[in-house]
């Protein structure tokens, strides 16, 4: 079994009996046109808007395959939801590497696990000297759709995004964020303030090496046809390891503050520059070292300013932040986590797509990811003492300790009880990001993963440390999303919308509708097309 620079990896499961899911990654033919949903239960008639997501739908290109589930071709979904009835469309996003694929009938742009082939047309020559050329970065945006300024956007994380038409699923003008800022890339998780500022993250590189830098997106448009027009860097970080920056997913903000944090999943510089030559993708560029510690940076919103304050913690790999939030002279912050950043070279398609023993092996070779606390202070005085826990929040087990002048070693809380690993931890966590991001929370959702993809979605109270779970065999719901009924007043009041997939022929895809206050099912939209497992989505009100 390949993993990241390791042959024989010690199990860290011993799952038995899972069953196939080759159905729900296999690739699918876009529905433009919108199609009427059967409805069983009830939607609630206040629901009105399009819940939007992305993730792949074409894994293959004439006899060319891709490798990797992070690989396959973006194909944007759209539930509108209006009066108590659903539809749902979807469309291929028209990207260049989209259609250079279709034209040329084989895979022409790289993507995170898979290289290109040379050109058949060429000579042996222009074959040869091509492998000397940097691969073209893809903007096969498959990962989520985000807002900037009002508008819709699909990203990925390369330099290229590409707006959309919610309505009409579109792609209708492709933005390089490398024009309007020194970035090679951007997260396809930015988080955005009440007043519509964005923030995001993304790498640059120059003779010194890597920096990661901290972006600013202004809240509104000044012209009609702008995009991100007004984008600062607000502030650069020098990589730990120049040649071998982290690879990260995603970052989190408090009221106040922005948390990078740089973890020893490494992307090795020169072996991504060299790949064409040596016929590697990124996915193999990719290298976990246990004996790094973990760096939690902390940037100043207003003034740019890193913290004089380092913050480590153990090596761990994390992909998703829940929330972050300030209490006390303290920096909260809560997110999805794992011992081991070795999973991700896991999810090629070949197996998502076996059985048997081969299926419940690869499973059992990834480290379960669970939801953790770390807990920050945000001083240091000459008077602060070393090497015990600084931490006096009530009913806090997280612990940070002074080691050195301006260092402190953090170890997390677990945000879970026992009753979590049986549902195979917790991963894609949502909130009800519009009222409670930044800010003391009680509740978050996130799908159970006891597959490869989740199969439960849970209901997870932070004040009494219980879940509520929504399990079906053979049933595989999405990530969660929340929807609050208008003028709540409760944190939960509103619903949780997940699109559920099956690979089994006799049951169908539908959109799922829970109470999230109950967890109890109030409807389901069932939709008659075959829908493949999707990443992230957002979801856009019309009423």
């Amino acid at each position: 079994l390949q993993r990241l620079n390791i042959k024989s990896p010690k199990p860290f499961t011993n799952v038995q009996g899972l069953p196939c899911i080759e159905k729900i990654v296999t690739s699918v033919e876009d529905s433009p046109e919108p199609i009427s949903t059967n409805i069983i239960g009830t939607i609630p008639d206040w629901i009105n808007g399009n819940l939007l997501r992305n993730g792949p739908g074409k894994f293959e290109i004439g006899n060319h395959r891709f490798n990797h589930w992070f690989d396959g071709m973006a194909l944007l979904h759209q539930f509108k939801i209006s009066n108590g009835q659903v539809t749902y469309k979807s469309r291929f996003l028209s990207s260049d590497s989209y259609q250079s694929n279709r034209e040329q009938n084989r895979i022409v742009v790289a993507e995170f696990g898979t290289i290109t082939m040379p050109d058949p047309c060429k000579n042996f020559f222009q074959r040869f000297l091509s492998r000397f050329e940097l691969p073209k970065p893809t903007d096969n945006a498959n990962v989520s759709i985000v807002n900037y300024k009002g508008d819709f956007y699909v990203s990925t994380e390369s330099n290229i995004m590409h707006k959309v038409d919610p309505e009409t699923l579109e792609t209708t003008q492709k933005v390089d964020w490398s024009k309007f800022i020194a970035v090679n890339g951007a997260t396809a998780h930015p988080h955005t303030e009440p007043d519509g500022t964005a923030y995001n993250m993304g790498n640059s590189y120059s003779s010194k090496g890597a920096y990661y830098n901290i972006i600013r997106v202004p809240p509104t448009k000044e012209a009609e046809d702008e995009t991100l027009e007004g984008t600062t860097v607000l502030c650069t970080i020098p990589a730990e390891d120049k040649t071998k920056p982290s690879y990260y997913h995603s970052f989190a903000m408090s009221e106040n503050y922005l948390v990078f944090i740089e973890q020893p999943i490494k992307m090795d510089l020169l072996k991504i520059a060299t790949g064409k030559l040596t016929r590697k993708s990124i996915s193999d560029c990719l290298s976990w070292n246990p004996k790094l510690n973990t760096i939690l940076h902390l940037i100043h919103k207003q003034t740019g300013k890193e913290s004089s304050i380092t913050y480590l913690a153990k090596a761990m790999s994390t992909f998703h932040q829940i929330n972050a939030y300030e209490d006390q002279g303290f920096l909260i912050i809560d997110l999805c986590a794992s011992d081991d950043g070795q999973a991700i070279a896991n999810y090629n398609i070949q197996n998502l797509r076996k059985s048997g023993e081969a299926l419940d092996e690869v499973y059992n070779t990834l480290c379960r990811v669970f939801p953790r606390r770390f807990v920050l202070p945000l001083r240091i005085d000459p008077s602060t003492p070393y090497n015990q826990n600084l931490i006096d929040l009530p009913d806090c087990t997280a612990t940070a300790i002074r080691i050195g002048k301006n260092k402190v070693f953090c170890t997390h809380e677990d945000l879970h009880g026992e009753d979590l690993h049986k549902y195979g931890g917790l991963e894609f966590p949502q909130i009800n990001y519009g009222r409670y991001n930044m800010h003391p929370y009680r509740y978050f959702y996130g799908c159970g993963f006891r597959h490869l993809v989740g199969d439960t979605l849970l209901k997870m109270d932070l004040q009494r440390k219980q879940m509520k779970v929504w399990d079906h065999p053979g049933l595989y719901p999405s990530e969660p999303i929340f929807v609050p009924r208008p003028n709540a007043t409760e944190e939960d009041d509103g619903v949780i919308l997940s699109v559920v997939i099956t690979p089994n022929k006799d049951k169908s895809t539908f959109l799922l509708v829970l109470d999230a206050k109950t967890f109890e099912e109030l409807g389901r939209a069932v939709v008659p097309v075959n829908i493949p497992y999707g990443f992230h989505g957002t979801f856009s009100s019309t009423a």
